[in-house]
């Protein structure tokens, strides 16, 4: 039976132990630095017979004295992100971590030869959120994150921003860590990605970069960029300006607003075991805007007007389909519902990536005008 007051002894010297050995990690806050946003981008080496080395860039906002926040940015020219942290302690007071990392940009030719080995990087350290956003920049990634934009917030809160915005209303795909490791492992999918770059004074959306495996191989434009969702996934939230002049219907264009998109995925297999797919997309929406000779307040020309947004959609989504099977780039998960209508067994034995080019995939619309406005 030990006695009351040395349990009490015993108690305080467990105290004691217990904070001593929390002093090894102890972290004062004034002396973090929080990587915000770091950029990686391709430097050719100058000799042939040399490996080409890595440009990483960091921002790191920092609090002055004041309380304003500023930036800090560094930049090192390393063979491994591994040895840029190594590089970049050396040039700040700051103890540097990645638990506030928001926004990774790849420069497109680093995206080109293949960013494998960074993700790889990103997903095993358990420091780095799985909600740290995939960016492509076409252009000079260091240039981006070290210019000063008058109008705007530091460069990598300005692009978190403008990330987190343009992915609400759907013209680009939100792609976090978790949702490009999701699909880069996955074999019935590829990643993709947003594609920035610098244009005058600012930054601005260029796209969408479609991936095969971890290679950046083609690129969806900016105004194809709705089209794209629609065929990737369902959204109830969209907006998309149509000119219908490319179809032979003169000078006709309209704000389609509103939308609600669902579509379709369906594997057919012939009598000689041949695949096909079949995809079909329903789209309503309002005509916020119509320049046309057609009264749209009428039922019969209203109908054709949906007619001919459902034409333009079918055209422009089998383009774009049609451009990813000669990418062999399976952005919407094609292989996903083929996967899902054989057996395992069968589908290990298929190679998806000789037979995703070859099979026939065919689009179909169907459109359907909810509001057309008050006054007609």
């Amino acid at each position: 039976m030990i006695p009351l007051r040395k349990k009490a002894l015993l108690l305080q010297l467990f105290a004691v132990l217990l904070v001593l050995t929390g002093c090894g990690d102890e972290k004062i806050l004034e002396r973090l630095g929080f990587i915000h946003t770091a950029g990686y981008e391709l430097v050719p080496a100058e000799n042939s017979d040399e490996p080409d080395r890595l440009r990483v860039t960091i921002a790191v906002p920092k609090a002055d004295p004041e309380g304003k926040i500023k930036r800090e940015t560094m930049t090192a020219v390393v063979a491994t992100s591994k040895e840029a942290k190594i590089e970049f302690s050396r040039q700040t007071e700051l103890s540097l971590v990645s638990g506030q990392l928001r926004n990774t940009l790849f420069g497109a030719a680093l995206a080109r030869k293949g960013i494998g080995e960074h993700i790889d990087t990103f997903v095993r350290d358990p420091a780095i959120s799985q909600r740290m956003k995939i960016t492509v920049v076409n252009g000079n990634v260091q240039h981006l994150l070290t210019r000063r934009y008058a109008e705007h917030p530091r460069p990598g809160q300005y692009v978190d921003r403008m990330l987190d915005k343009e992915a609400e209303a759907m013209m680009i795909p939100n792609v976090t860590l978790y949702d490009f490791t999701r699909d880069y492992y996955d074999d019935g999918i590829d990643a993709v990605a947003p594609i920035i770059r610098e244009k005058g004074k600012d930054i601005t959306i260029d796209g969408i970069a479609l991936f095969q495996g971890d290679r950046y191989v083609a690129r969806i434009d900016p105004d194809d960029s709705l089209i794209f969702a629609i065929l990737r996934r369902n959204f109830k939230r969209g907006e998309m300006s149509i000119n219908l002049n490319s179809l032979g219907y003169g000078k006709e264009k309209l704000l389609f607003s509103s939308m609600v998109s669902s579509r379709k995925i369906k594997v057919n297999r012939g009598e000689n075991g041949g695949l096909s797919v079949q995809i079909r997309m329903l789209v309503k929406g309002s005509v916020l805007e119509y320049v046309g000779d057609l009264k749209i307040g009428e039922e019969e020309d209203r109908h054709k007007l949906e007619k001919r947004i459902a034409e333009y959609l079918t055209s422009n989504a089998q383009k774009m389909i049609d451009a990813m099977q000669r990418h062999k780039a399976d952005s919407i998960g094609i292989g996903k519902h083929v996967r899902n209508s054989m057996s395992y067994a069968e589908w290990k034995s298929t190679n998806w990536d000789e037979l995703y080019p070859n099979i026939e995939v065919k689009c179909s619309t169907e459109v359907v005008i909810k509001h057309f406005g008050k006054f007609m």
